[in-house]
């Protein structure tokens, strides 16, 4: 055994660790917490468990199309997604996203009046 000043390394924090210490850290609501962590896994997973350091603007783009066609979510969920994913990168991996320009956000519908 050797004697010497080893320096144990801790081990690096995990992706949604990180991401809910930094959701913590600016005091966002638990339930925003909830709904980001889970946008973040299934971003991850619909990427068959590749890094997002791995991917960019266009594994999100996918990701986006993917809710809105294949899924049919509304508007203010597929909002909600890229709101999770601009925090992941922005905030969390300090990662550009590419121009934000690109990502059209779904709108709303708009409900006319019925007479």
């Amino acid at each position: 055994m050797e004697s010497g000043n080893a320096t144990i390394e801790p081990k690096p924090q995990k992706l949604l660790d990180r991401v809910r210490s930094a959701i913590r850290l600016r005091h966002y609501s638990p339930r925003t917490e909830e709904a980001y962590v889970g946008w973040i896994r299934r971003f991850v997973f619909f990427h068959h468990k590749r890094h997002p350091t791995e991917m960019g603007d266009a594994e999100v783009r996918q990701f986006l199309s993917d809710l809105a066609e294949k899924q049919s979510v509304s508007a203010s969920t597929q909002n909600q997604a890229l709101n999770a994913l601009v925090f992941l990168y922005r905030e969390v991996l300090q990662l550009p996203l590419g121009k934000m320009e690109p990502f059209v956000r779904a709108k709303r519908p708009k409900n006319l009046p019925l007479c």
